[in-house]
C-alpha cells in the first residue's frame, strides 16, 4: 500500500498493549479510531495514540476512514464482530481463535471471500525470526527429509498466577484451544497442513484454586479436558505428536522439535518471535545454534498486520485467517477423537505460507 493501513480497534483489554507497541512505531500501519464495552479502556489507548478517536463499535465498524477492524475482542465475539465489519466492507484482522467455533469460523472465511476482503488471524509469532529460521532449516535440508516432530506445553495451570482464570477451564477453553494455536500455526508452518489426527484427553480434577488477586481462595469448577494429547498426520507424510497439559507441574523437553532422516532441530518457543535454533546432524553428538536467517527482526504481536498490509493476490498474508481456520479445525477434531476413541480426517487444509526472508518491518522516523 502506498499509504498506511488505517486500523479501527475493537476491544482494548490486555492484549491490546502489544498490539500498540507495533501500531505506534510502523510506518505501514495507522490507528485512527478504538471501541470498547469500557469506555475508559478506550480513552487510554488515547495515551498512547493522540491522533485516534474513540467511538462505539458500530461507528467504527461503519467509519468511512478505517480500512481494516482489528478484532480483539474475546473469543465468543471473535464471528459476530467479524461478520459486522465484513459486511461494512472492510477487511478484518483478528486475535486466535478465528471463532467460537470451525463451523463459525468457516462461516467468516466464506463471508470474506464473497465480498472479496482479507482476512487474517493471530498468531503471528511464526513470523519471528525463530520458527521462520527453523522452517528454512527444513527447507534448505539441514536435516533431511523430515519424519517426526513432537509439540510440548507443561504448566499446572493459569489459576497460579491468572486473577480471573475462569474462562481457561469453560467451554472454549483448556491447554489445547488456549495454547494449541502457537503450536499447531508452528507445525503447519514448518510442516504443512494435516490430513488426520488422533487424540487421548483426560481431566485430573473438576475444580481449581484460584492462587492469587482479589479472588484469591476462590473455587473455579473445570469443564473442560486439562490434558489433551495426539498424533497428527501431515499431508507430507510426517507424523506430529502433541502435547498440551494445564495438569503436569513442567517439562525439560523442548518445546517443538522435529527429526529428519539426516537430523534433528530444536525450533524455540512458538510463543515468542524469536529464540535459538540448533540442529544435531546425524554421526555427531553435538548440537549446533544456527544463525538467524529468516523472519521478521526485532518485531511482536501486530506484525501479521503489518505483513497483512502490504500483501498481494500473488502474496497472500502469512497470518491468514485460511490458516486460522484450518488450525481451529484440527484441534476440534482432536478433541472429537479423544471423545470417541477413533482416528478422525481433518476436512480443511491450507498451504504453508510463503516464507518470510530476513528483514526488519519499516519504522516511521
Amino acid at each position: 500500500m502506498d499509504k498506511p493501513l488505517r486500523i479501527g480497534l475493537v476491544g482494548a483489554g490486555a492484549i491490546s498493549g502489544a498490539y500498540l507497541d507495533r501500531l505506534t512505531v510502523l510506518e505501514s500501519l495507522e490507528l485512527v479510531a478504538v471501541a470498547d464495552l469500557a469506555p475508559r479502556r478506550a480513552k487510554a489507548v488515547l495515551e498512547r495514540v493522540s491522533t485516534a478517536q474513540t467511538m462505539d463499535v458500530d461507528d467504527l465498524i461503519a467509519a468511512p476512514d478505517v480500512d481494516l477492524v482489528l478484532n480483539l475482542t474475546v473469543p465468543q465475539s471473535h464471528a459476530e464482530v467479524a461478520l459486522q465489519a465484513i459486511a461494512a466492507g472492510k477487511s478484518v484482522y483478528g486475535e486466535k481463535p478465528l471463532a467460537g467455533t470451525a463451523a463459525d469460523a468457516a462461516t467468516v472465511l466464506a463471508a470474506a471471500d464473497r465480498a472479496g476482503l482479507v482476512l487474517g488471524c493471530a498468531p503471528d509469532t511464526v513470523l519471528g525470526t525463530g520458527i521462520q529460521t527453523a522452517r528454512k532449516a527444513v527447507d534448505d535440508g539441514e536435516i533431511g527429509t523430515p519424519i517426526a516432530a513432537s509439540a510440548t506445553m507443561v504448566t499446572p495451570g493459569h489459576e497460579a498466577w491468572h486473577p480471573n482464570p475462569d474462562f481457561y477451564y469453560q467451554p472454549g477453553g483448556g491447554p489445547l484451544l488456549d495454547m494449541g494455536p502457537y503450536y499447531l500455526t508452528a507445525l503447519v508452518t514448518l510442516l504443512g497442513p494435516v490430513a488426520r489426527v488422533t487424540g487421548a484427553a483426560t481431566r485430573t480434577r473438576d475444580e481449581r484454586v484460584i492462587g492469587l488477586g482479589p479472588r484469591r481462595g476462590e473455587v473455579v469448577p473445570v469443564d473442560v479436558d486439562t490434558h489433551v494429547t495426539g498424533v497428527l498426520e501431515h499431508r507430507g507424510g510426517v507424523l506430529s505428536t502433541i502435547l498440551m497439559s494445564f495438569d503436569a507441574v513442567g517439562s525439560k523437553a523442548s518445546r517443538i522439535e522435529v527429526h529428519g532422516e539426516r537430523g534433528s532441530l530444536v525450533v524455540p518457543d512458538p510463543n515468542n518471535f524469536d529464540g535459538d535454533v540448533a540442529v544435531c546432524r546425524l554421526g555427531g553428538n553435538q548440537w549446533e545454534t544456527l544463525p538467524v536467517s529468516a523472519g521478521y527482526r526485532d518485531t511482536g504481536r501486530g506484525c501479521g498486520l503489518a505483513d497483512l498490509a502490504t500483501a498481494t493476490p500473488q502474496r497472500p498474508p502469512r497470518a491468514s485467517g485460511l490458516l486460522a481456520y484450518h488450525v481451529l479445525d484440527v484441534m476440534e477434531q482432536l478433541l472429537e477423537s479423544a471423545h470417541t476413541g477413533t482416528s478422525l480426517p481433518v476436512n480443511s487444509s491450507v498451504e504453508r505460507p510463503e516464507p518470510v526472508p530476513l528483514q526488519d518491518l519499516a519504522r516511521r522516523v
